[in-house]
């Protein structure tokens, strides 16, 4: 069982930056690759970044690519979400999501690849 705990967001003016934070339990935090996802009101879930157990690979949705860096921290069992050059579309309850690693292929943009969730945390943009 893994729990997962974002901190981090808040207000923020378009152009200004935040970083997000998703401290998880547990002992295995190296065994797990990592996504961010966002929801806006009335919109579906969205992904937003990936990383794997290792750290060595990370992958964006092109809507923040060269504006967000998804990192981790495996010591402090810690993954971070910098986030640069907001702007209001970027509005949404953020979470974060835990996947254990075992190999093979799956599609990290989608929801259903990752079993363990976070609670959320709000970032408002303002214009």
């Amino acid at each position: 069982q893994v729990q997962l705990v974002e901190s981090g967001g808040g207000l923020v003016q378009a152009g200004g930056s935040l970083r997000l934070s998703c401290a998880t339990s547990g002992r295995t935090f190296s065994s797990y690759n990592m996504g961010w996802f966002r929801q806006a009101p009335g919109k579906e879930r969205q992904f937003v970044a990936h990383i794997s157990s290792s750290g060595g690979s990370t992958y964006y949705a092109d809507s923040v690519k060269g504006r967000f860096t998804i990192s981790r921290d495996n010591a402090e069992n810690t993954v971070f979400l910098q986030m640069n050059s907001l702007k209001p579309e970027d509005t949404a309850v953020y979470y974060c999501a835990a996947r254990y690693y075992s190999g093979g292929s799956y599609n990290a943009r989608d929801t259903r690849a990752y079993r363990y969730w976070g609670q959320g945390t709000q970032v408002t943009v303002s214009s």
